[in-house]
């Protein structure tokens, strides 16, 4: 699932190559894509970007005349380009935790949007049923993801007062708020995991028992690893960024391998619909955590 840094650099991205392009044309080839039916998004066919910007894990271009076309790649949507009908097939930044070398086929378009300039950025899905989206709103607030958004950690204004209103008394599970989007914006499967490491706290803790230093553990952890993820995701380009996001993790998708704080060995444990990891000897006390079929 891409998360915050890797939708922040693949909006700067974006930004940067296509603000002031106007759009010349719009391919859906996959109708479940389009949100807001009476609003297609061919209807922004020669409308000028003015800017592209992120809201938690969803993409927001602006047009000149004010509309947007919001995206959120859910589960395994990503984006790549497409320049004079050459296909940049490594562009999936998220179609599994597997190999980025693996020799797999690239996922299907799912609508393409072709610009002034000659280029066509591709949306596209790598999962067995589409979680891609896109609406054309006049105010993003109008998705529903977006309105219910909760403060985000990279932004230079969240403080310490957001981080305790989502954890302090919470009778929920600190990788469960870590991931709920209404409590905190853009974290996911993979950075709550490395959050969660960093802070050397238990992924199935409860909120409300976590002590003064484990709160303060984790807030600084929030903060640090999804900010410094960021900035080492800037200006990778998007067809690069699930290598670049595979090999940062220390924990999330490092199964049997040896803890990089302690050298004992990185486990699963089942979560949710998902599977996470954690190290037992650093998080948990030495407890090894339930996973399903064992």
């Amino acid at each position: 699932m891409p998360e915050s840094p890797e939708v922040q650099a693949l909006a700067d991205e974006l930004d940067w190559r296509l603000s002031g392009r106007a759009l010349a044309e719009v391919d859906v080839v996959e109708f479940r894509v389009t949100k807001t039916r009476a609003r297609p998004l061919e209807t922004l066919v020669g409308d000028r970007v003015a800017g592209i910007t992120r809201h938690g894990k969803l993409i927001d271009l602006e047009a000149a005349s004010g509309a947007h076309l919001v995206v959120s790649l859910g589960r395994h949507g990503w984006a790549r380009w497409a320049v004079e009908g050459e296909t940049d097939a490594a562009g999936t930044a998220d179609a599994a935790d597997a190999d980025p070398a693996a020799d797999v086929a690239p996922p299907p378009t799912l609508a393409a949007l072709a610009f002034d300039d000659g280029s066509t950025l591709e949306l596209t899905d790598a999962g067995d049923w589409v979680s891609l989206g896109a609406w054309v709103v006049d105010d993003p607030a109008e998705v529903p993801a977006i309105a219910k958004l909760g403060p985000d950690p990279a932004d230079p204004a969240f403080a310490r007062a957001d981080f305790d209103r989502a954890f302090v008394g919470r009778r929920k599970q600190v990788k469960a708020v870590l991931q709920e989007q209404e409590s905190l914006a853009g974290i996911g499967n993979a950075y709550s995991d490395e959050i969660l490491f960093a802070a050397r706290i238990s992924p199935v803790a409860h909120a409300s028992t976590l002590a003064a230093d484990e709160l303060d553990r984790l807030y600084e952890a929030t903060v640090g690893v999804i900010r410094s993820a960021i900035e080492a995701r800037r200006g990778i380009p998007i067809a690069e960024q699930k290598a670049a996001k595979v090999a940062a993790m220390r924990v999330h998708g490092r199964t049997g391998e040896p803890c990089p704080g302690c050298g004992g060995t990185i486990r699963d444990f089942s979560f949710a619909s998902t599977t996470a990891q954690y190290c037992p000897d650093c998080q948990t006390g030495g407890e090894l955590l339930p996973l399903k079929g064992e």
